[in-house]
């Protein structure tokens, strides 16, 4: 399993796909094997997860630097150090670190995942060394028209994207919008290479959240809680706080009424000058990263949990919003009504939405939901559907795709090839 999100990098949601995957993979048969970049490369790094990680799986950190901060001489670096990331390096010390652990414990599948495109870059090479099934977990689309902004990068990016769905054995989406957007840009290939598994939430992490002991939300102002990322194009804030701002304004809502916190938003920089700009700094606030477990129990006590998705990311899912449904709290989602996140709200019972970059509409939505909030009449998600959302239930669909692939004649053969070598 290729992984750049792994502990003991911390800040990102998408650490837990892989790690619960490695977590409950074991118990339908299949034992990972885990390759990883060395912590130097990470950003901010933190232990609270490490534990997670099952003893029998083995991790192998292999070379890897972050060219933005190993590489840079007065704060500039050449653009060839990152491309098609800032982590191209990692390939170096990956393939003889993959290739390594391949033989050395006979594995008989390869599997990479995105957000970072050296991963499959990676997977590309080692599957081209050893011929193994590759799956390439691809979450979602690599690129757009105008994504990665830079020219440059977006077309080595597309390169590794073009590369990864033409070799892979199969390639694995987190939404259904993102297979129907690779199936159209790539009709030539069969439409079954496309596989549809979904993010979810761990049952585990959050009974221990719960043993921690969760406050039930405080009287008082109606406290929304955003945790994650705020990314600058995918999650821009400026809309919502322009409509904060013009609320506050009218005195239809204050710090007695409404307050929002958004943690480990990884640009603080940029959120507090929107803030600032805005004028309401006396309502929302942004808070520095907790460990894990703390953030769910968090999610757990607030009175509600904010969403935030450009109508950019309609074929995308953030990954949190499966904890969000598990947390059974009210959810304010400012998200475009037609994208994939907000059809998986609704499928649970959630139709507190509005578009991210609809001023009038957000307005109208707050002072909507702080009233069903108050009145105790918010729509919640439904147990069915978050029972459904586990991440055992989408490492039992893992399971059940590295059996389908590794059971063809040409994987079969592949395997006996590199026995013999």
């Amino acid at each position: 399993m290729i992984a750049y999100h792994f502990p003991p990098l911390r800040g990102s949601s998408g650490i837990q796909r892989t790690l619960k995957f490695a977590q409950y993979l074991p118990q339908a048969g299949w034992l990972p094997l885990v390759l990883s970049a060395h912590p130097r490369a990470y950003q901010q790094t933190g232990d609270d997860q490490l534990k997670d990680i099952p003893a029998e799986v083995e991790v192998k950190r292999a070379f890897a630097l972050d060219s933005a901060r190993h590489l840079a001489i007065g704060g500039r670096y050449p653009r060839f150090f990152a491309l098609p990331d800032r982590w191209v390096s990692w390939w170096l010390g990956g393939v003889p670190a993959g290739l390594s652990l391949l033989k050395r414990r006979r594995a008989q599948a390869i599997f990479s995942t995105y957000p970072i495109a050296t991963a499959h870059l990676i997977g590309l090479t080692l599957h081209k060394l050893t011929g193994l099934p590759w799956i390439a977990d691809m979450r979602d689309p690599m690129t757009e028209p105008h994504y990665p902004p830079n020219p440059v990068v977006r077309k080595w990016v597309g390169w590794v994207e073009r590369k990864t769905v033409q070799h892979a054995t199969r390639i694995v989406c987190t939404t259904p919008g993102t297979i129907e957007k690779y199936r159209k840009r790539y009709p030539d290939l069969p439409a079954d290479r496309f596989v549809l598994i979904e993010n979810g939430f761990d049952e585990e992490n959050f009974t221990e959240a719960e043993a921690q002991g969760v406050a039930a939300p405080a009287p008082g102002p109606l406290h929304l809680i955003h945790s994650g990322i705020v990314y600058p194009s995918e999650r821009d804030p400026t809309v919502l706080f322009e409509a904060l701002g013009e609320l506050l304004a009218r005195g239809a809502i204050g710090p007695d009424t409404l307050r929002i916190t958004l943690r480990a938003t990884a640009h603080d920089e940029l959120v507090n000058s929107l803030i600032e700009k805005y004028g309401i700094g006396s309502i929302v606030q942004v808070a520095p990263h907790v460990a894990y477990r703390t953030a769910l129990a968090e999610m757990l006590g607030a009175g509600g949990l904010l969403v935030l998705q450009a109508s950019n990311c309609n074929q995308q899912i953030p990954a949190k919003l499966y904890e969000y449904l598990r947390a059974r709290r009210p959810i304010l989602a400012l998200t475009d009504p037609i994208g994939d996140t907000a059809a998986t709200l609704r499928a649970a019972g959630v139709d507190t939405i509005a578009p991210l970059d609809n001023k009038e509409a957000i307005m109208e939505m707050i002072l909507n939901f702080m009233r069903l909030v108050a009145e105790g009449r918010a729509p919640l998600p439904t147990p069915s559907v978050v029972a459904a959302n586990s991440r055992r239930a989408r490492s039992l669909q893992l399971a059940a795709l590295l059996d389908e692939v590794t059971a063809s004649p040409a994987a079969a053969m592949a395997r006996a090839q590199e026995a013999v070598r």
